[in-house]
C-alpha cells in the first residue's frame, strides 16, 4: 500500500511529461506533413541517372 504513494504520483508525473512533449511537438510543427516523406521516397525529384555502356 505504501508503494502506491510513490507509484501514483510518479505515473501521473510521467504522463504529464509525455503530454507536455506531445504539445511541444505540435507547437513546433513536427506533425505538419506526415505523408510527405513517403511520397518523396516514391516520387524522387531527381531523375535517375543513365550511364553509358562501360564495356566499350
Amino acid at each position: 500500500m505504501t508503494s502506491l504513494l510513490l507509484l501514483i504520483p510518479l505515473s501521473l508525473g510521467m504522463g504529464l511529461i509525455g503530454l507536455g512533449a506531445f504539445f511541444w511537438a505540435m507547437r513546433h510543427g513536427q506533425f505538419d506533413d506526415p505523408e510527405g516523406s513517403a511520397w518523396r521516397v516514391i516520387h524522387p525529384q531527381d531523375p535517375p541517372r543513365t550511364e553509358g555502356n562501360k564495356d566499350g
